[in-house]
């Protein structure tokens, strides 16, 4: 079966003549028949120079624990101790270490308090990893709550209370039968390799029933306590409603909530909108298409978002921890730098015009390099992964190449590495720092040291 997230090139991306392999596309715009089928790209794989690196990847998925959630910006372990600059070669120095494969996995993490991951499958299950020994039971399955079609639906993130070594809570973010994007919480069993599904209870739930795409897909508690959301603008090609720039809709935003222990959620006092007439008092900034991903930094608390884009341009958007409140990302008026010209039909209305009306982003790449959906990362604290630290790491779910940036200006420019990822799903961040990558074709990778000795 053709594995689909559609994340990449959707057919309302309207100047690609050129045929590629991706994933399903968007239906809107035109009518594109068949979305090719995908092709592996080669992927650096284990062999017999990677020994060190195995047994200190052992090291790594054994020492999970650190203490606190996976948004923490105290520093854990892998803040110190870097190995020495002479054992690494810098252009060559981190490798991605095959450590499982699953179906179709669309996210990975690991819980605070034990040396343990967590991947979560498209279909509705997640699934836990001991070492490499992926266990036969499900931690969660509620496949069938999850619907999977039209293209980018499907479960994508979840993430554990700050609390849940005593609390047991952990939260997930899927899209259900009827289309609608779905937050809701669970708690872990008795047995830690098991969560009880009949304790589920529904935090939040966004109608998204008109277009099957652009439904975003993470969930994630911020430095400050907070959970943060990621919808998309609701789908269709050109942001047909206007979603991005209206106040008035959750879609298109970055939401910040305080989730009830019960269901349901609070509203903080200190967001944007709170008390404002006619706005929806749970959005922290908006502007955004396709928030698929962000992140915070876990050392500086920085906030950064990969929106996916429309025809030309993927984004990178980033605010310093304790900015960022009410911005506004630029979607629609806007895709990147470059403003934004959809050819939509003449009843869709104008698209709004306001000058200077956006927070720009600090990156972008071009869809002319084979870029169409950008996969957000994170910025890397794990100080073994000595070529990648203190740099933000992102890919594309059409591009394998995996790049890196320095953030924190104006400007950041992506840096090619020599890492790929066929199918790209996601990144993901373990308590204890160390990042993970997940392909649509199953392989769940590791980024580790590489050891081998500089060419002669």
């Amino acid at each position: 079966m053709q594995a689909d997230l559609g994340l990449q090139r959707p057919a309302d991306r309207v100047r690609r003549p050129r045929e590629q392999p991706r994933l399903q596309a968007d239906r809107e715009g035109r009518d594109r028949g068949a979305a090719p089928t995908l092709t592996s790209a080669p992927v650096r794989r284990p062999d017999r120079h990677l020994a060190p690196v195995a047994a200190l990847l052992g090291v790594l998925l054994a020492s999970c624990g650190g203490g606190g959630g996976s948004v923490r910006t105290t520093r854990s372990a892998t803040d110190r101790g870097a190995p020495p600059a002479s054992r690494v070669n810098p252009a060559r120095g981190v490798r991605l270490v095959k450590i499982a494969t699953f179906d179709s996995p669309t996210y990975v993490t690991g819980p605070p308090g034990g040396g343990r991951l967590f991947v979560v499958e498209r279909n509705g299950v997640i699934r836990v990893l001991h070492g490499r020994r992926k266990l036969v039971r499900p931690f969660l399955d509620i496949s069938k709550q999850v619907s999977v079609g039209g293209g980018e639906r499907g479960m994508f993130s979840m993430e554990f209370a700050p609390d849940y070594v005593r609390s047991g809570r952990f939260f997930v973010y899927f899209t259900a039968v009827n289309g609608d994007v779905r937050i809701t919480e669970f708690n872990r069993s008795a047995n830690a390799d098991v969560a009880i599904p009949t304790s589920e209870r529904d935090v939040i739930r966004l109608p998204h029933s008109e277009k099957p795409n652009h439904n975003g897909g993470m969930v994630k508690f911020g430095p400050d306590g907070k959970l943060y959301i990621g919808p998309g603008d609701g789908g269709g090609a050109n942001d047909p409603h206007r979603r991005g720039q209206k106040l008035s809709t959750r879609l298109g935003k970055l939401l910040r909530i305080e989730p009830r222990p019960g269901g349901g959620y609070d509203v903080p006092q200190d967001n944007p909108f709170a008390g404002r007439a006619a706005a929806r008092p749970e959005i922290w900034a908006y502007g955004l298409r396709n928030p698929y991903r962000f992140s915070f930094d876990r050392l500086t608390g920085d906030l950064v978002i990969a929106d996916v884009g429309q025809n030309d341009w993927e984004e990178v958007d980033f605010a310093k921890r304790g900015q960022g409140r009410g911005a506004n990302y630029g979607w629609s008026p806007y895709e990147g730098f470059a403003e934004f010209h959809p050819t939509a039909p003449p009843d869709y209305g104008p698209r709004p015009r306001t000058e200077p009306c956006c927070v720009r982003p600090v990156l972008v790449t071009s869809h002319k390099k084979g870029n169409c959906a950008i996969i957000g990362g994170y910025v890397v604290r794990d100080r073994a992964l000595t070529a990648l630290y203190g740099r933000y790491v992102f890919g594309d779910n059409c591009n394998p190449a995996i790049y890196k940036a320095k953030l924190g200006g104006k400007r950041a420019k992506p840096h090619r590495t020599r890492l790929q990822v066929s199918g790209l799903s996601s990144f993901g961040e373990d308590a204890a720092g160390h990042l993970y990558a997940t392909s649509l074709q199953g392989p769940v990778y590791a980024l580790a040291p590489d050891y081998r000795p500089r060419p002669r």
